[in-house]
């Protein structure tokens, strides 16, 4: 558990009480590359820091797959809405490899939101840290080209491109698999 540790002192200081308080409300479990953390149409009851591995958001429009959002080593991943508001999830969550995670259900969030300041602090920065990426992922599907965000994905994270399949991370970027793998071959040339 000591990623979750490192992730959580590295954004709030906490001491050392408080933080063992926190990381008791987590479960240690390992999911199966092909299993699902959640399912579309279900109420998100839990939300997981990745230790290892990755794990996709994804729904299906009109038959086709498509991924909103790939999670990897040191990042939180919950359908936000469903996990807060206890509303329907849109979102299927699923492992692209296998994963360890560190489990904290709602209940469990919820209490520590009323017993450990420190706990509410970091949540908050984890939520706005969500906005924020929402933010810049919908500016980019906007305001860049397919090259772009291409560029902007092999800079800020390359490790995707070795450990997930490319129809994932071109529906991601909102390309064809086909322009993916031009602009893959054009990086070659």
């Amino acid at each position: 558990m000591e990623p979750l540790k490192d992730c959580i002192s590295n954004q709030v200081s906490v001491d050392n009480t408080s933080l063992e308080n926190i990381l008791s409300m987590f479960e240690t479990i390992h999911v199966k590359k092909g299993d699902y953390f959640l399912h579309s149409r279900t109420i998100c009851q839990k939300m997981a820091f990745i230790e290892t591995g990755y794990l996709r958001m994804y729904d299906i429009a009109d038959g086709k797959e498509i991924t909103l959002w790939i999670g990897s080593s040191g990042k939180f991943i919950t359908s936000l809405s469903s996990f807060v508001f206890q509303t329907v999830s849109q979102w299927n969550i699923q492992a692209v490899t296998d994963c360890k995670l560190h489990v904290i259900t709602r209940e469990k969030h919820l209490h520590l939101s009323k017993k450990e300041p420190k706990w509410l602090e970091f949540d908050n920065l984890l939520l706005a840290r969500s906005f924020a990426l929402l933010e810049q992922g919908a500016f980019a599907h906007l305001h860049t080209t397919a090259q772009e965000r291409f560029d902007a994905l092999l800079k800020n994270e390359p490790e995707l491109f070795l450990n997930v399949p490319l129809q994932h991370i071109a529906s991601m970027i909102g390309i064809a698999p086909e322009s993916l793998s031009r602009l893959r071959k054009n990086l070659k040339n």
